[in-house]
């Protein structure tokens, strides 16, 4: 007995990403889906930053915004899908305490950054709709530039300290993540003693860094919505409908699967559900990104146009 106490009290060195070992016959399946996934999340964010980079008819804060979005779901992406993809292939799922919260951080920090962008690229849209003659003096390159830098680098200090506070917790028992990637629910589960301080500091940081952006990214879209309704010409209305409907979608899928993930209490998380919830928030709007953002958009469109010979 004693033996087996001492046993318990040793603390974790490595965790095991379960990820999808409970579909043992779907791993290969599995791993072509995904790779297919992260080279078309690649291809199609990287065709982003490259248009905008180089078309002169997409230097606009719009598309800044956009190429900068992209860019950001290359690296959010790239945190999780090559680890999982390695974990599918050689069917090696250990991964050190210390990758897991160098992931862990990155994820978060990632995913910080995301919201605070898409909270930008709504008041960007919200300038152009209903401040239209305002519009070139508020939305300047130097404005932009400082937006996009803020977004960058807010995140960081918050969600550094965050990952520090969880991995400062003992992990005692098992060392298995019923997860494909480190994130916080699931490596809750495995602390020992009283993690309620943890959670609340998460349900805090969930609360600052995803529900307000996202309000005030709802609050730009009712203030929109009601200028656009009172355009004259259905034609100006159709054209401030369309660009922004693509950034709508992107809010709904990314935001919806984030409060449902984070602001969930611990007794109602499912390890089935929580797998599906962060494959929708770190791989499917990732992957839908490009493709809503550039066929609803008849600029992007040309300039993709006169990129492909």
């Amino acid at each position: 007995v004693k033996h087996q106490e001492k046993l318990n009290l040793t603390s974790v060195m490595e965790f095991v990403l379960l990820g999808f070992s409970d579909i043992p016959n779907l791993q290969m399946f599995l791993f072509v889906i995904f790779f297919f996934v992260y080279v078309i999340i690649l291809m199609g964010n990287g065709i982003i930053v490259l248009i905008v980079r180089v078309d002169q008819a997409l230097q606009t804060p719009m598309y800044f915004f956009l190429s900068n979005f992209s860019f950001l779901e290359i690296c959010f992406v790239s945190v999780t899908l090559p680890r999982m993809l390695t974990n599918l292939w050689t069917q090696k799922r250990n991964i050190s305490l210390f990758a897991c919260a160098t992931q862990m951080s990155f994820v978060l920090t990632l995913g910080n950054i995301e919201c605070l962008l898409l909270t930008v690229m709504a008041y960007d849209r919200y300038v152009a709709i209903c401040n239209p003659l305002h519009y070139p003096l508020v939305m300047n390159h130097k404005v932009c530039v400082q937006m996009v830098v803020a977004c960058w680098i807010t995140g960081v200090p918050v969600e550094t300290g965050q990952t520090y506070q969880i991995f400062s917790l003992p992990f005692c028992g098992s060392n298995q993540i019923n997860h494909f990637f480190c994130d916080i629910p699931p490596l809750l589960k495995l602390a020992c003693g009283d993690t309620f301080l943890n959670e609340m500091l998460v349900f805090t940081v969930a609360v600052l860094f995803v529900t307000i952006p996202f309000l005030l990214i709802l609050g730009s879209y009712i203030k929109i919505i009601s200028t656009i309704l009172r355009l004259p010409s259905a034609t100006g209305r159709t054209k401030a409908f369309s660009t922004c409907s693509s950034h709508i979608t992107v809010v709904v899928m990314f935001f919806g699967s984030a409060i449902i993930t984070y602001l969930r209490p611990k007794s109602k998380h499912s390890s089935r559900a929580d797998k599906f919830l962060s494959l929708f928030y770190t791989i499917v709007t990732p992957m839908f990104n490009p493709m809503i953002y550039t066929l609803r958009n008849k600029d992007a469109m040309m300039a993709l146009r006169k990129l492909l010979p």
